[in-house]
């Protein structure tokens, strides 16, 4: 029988795909522009695999996303930062997070995929 407490859970949502309205420039903010988002959870998993209550769910991520892309902001930075605050708020127990945000095709001069701004967290009981 294997122990649980060797394993470790990751729960991901990736290109979660938002348009908004974030941005430095008024005009930014007045255009918009689309961004994907993604989050990527660790954890160690509880014995009960099949309670949705002992792991996160990718649908509360989704939602806290959703709800974080809503609010527009000057700064991805701050936009990570909150996403990242509530993933740890609603999941005390998970060992490390990164929240990372694409905007794609952003208005500058030259042909660019996409801008990223990134934020990672480690629990200190995972150190």
């Amino acid at each position: 029988m294997s122990d649980i407490q060797n394993y470790i859970q990751t729960v991901a949502l990736r290109d979660v795909k938002c348009y908004a309205l974030h941005g430095y420039y008024p005009e930014e903010q007045l255009t918009g522009i689309y961004f994907t988002v993604d989050v990527v959870v660790t954890f160690t998993p509880n014995t009960d695999t099949e309670n949705l209550e002992r792991t996160v769910n990718y649908e509360i991520l989704n939602s806290i996303i959703l709800d974080e892309m809503k609010r527009t902001r000057k700064m991805l930075e701050t936009v990570v930062k909150s996403i990242l605050d509530r993933v740890i708020e609603n999941y005390p127990f998970i060992l490390t997070a990164e929240v990372g945000i694409k905007k794609l095709n952003p208005p500058m001069p030259g042909e660019i995929g996409h801008s990223f701004v990134q934020l990672k967290y480690t629990s200190l009981s995972s150190i």
